[in-house]
């Protein structure tokens, strides 16, 4: 049997402000665009820059990290899988497509408050439940637990 690989990665901007809306379950669902770029040269020897706008839709508890976290200019990381959906346009008729990526796991790159500045990153995603859960603190991941009470010495590490 074949393997079949559906996954994207992005590192990019965030074009405009997400729109998040809720489903009639309660569910949220957030919809934005990522900008990503790309550099080649042209015939002439002279470099050119081409800019690419993926759209991109995050669920339940990754879309609500995106609704209280992510502006216009915001720096993510996006793993996810393409999908397309279709549907007929109310005024013409005619079937349209549009073409998605589902948001599996997403790191905000960008310090709080910031746009397109560095700073800090907070992982957050439906498939690494574990990183998701800090969300909850702020946007920030929790420190890692103190484990010097458990009578633990270097003497008892095998390496």
């Amino acid at each position: 049997m074949a393997k079949h690989v559906n996954k994207v990665i992005l590192l990019g901007n965030v074009g405009k402000d997400p729109e998040v809306k809720f489903l009639p379950s309660g569910a949220a669902v957030a919809n934005f665009s990522i900008a990503t770029s790309d550099r080649y040269k042209d015939k002439a020897g002279e470099w050119q820059e081409r800019t690419e706008w993926h759209n991109v839709a995050a669920f339940a508890r990754t879309a609500e990290i995106v609704r209280d976290y992510v502006k216009k200019g915001s720096k993510l990381y996006v793993e996810g899988r393409l999908t397309t959906r279709s549907w007929d346009d109310k005024d013409t008729g005619k079937k349209v497509y549009r073409t998605e990526i589902m948001v599996n796991d997403l790191v905000l790159l960008s310090g709080r408050g910031e746009g397109e500045g560095g700073g800090g990153s907070t992982s957050y995603g439906g498939s690494k439940q574990s990183s998701s859960s800090s969300g909850a603190q702020g946007g920030y991941a929790q420190p890692a637990p103190d484990y010097g009470d458990t009578g633990i010495t270097d003497d008892d590490i095998p390496f």
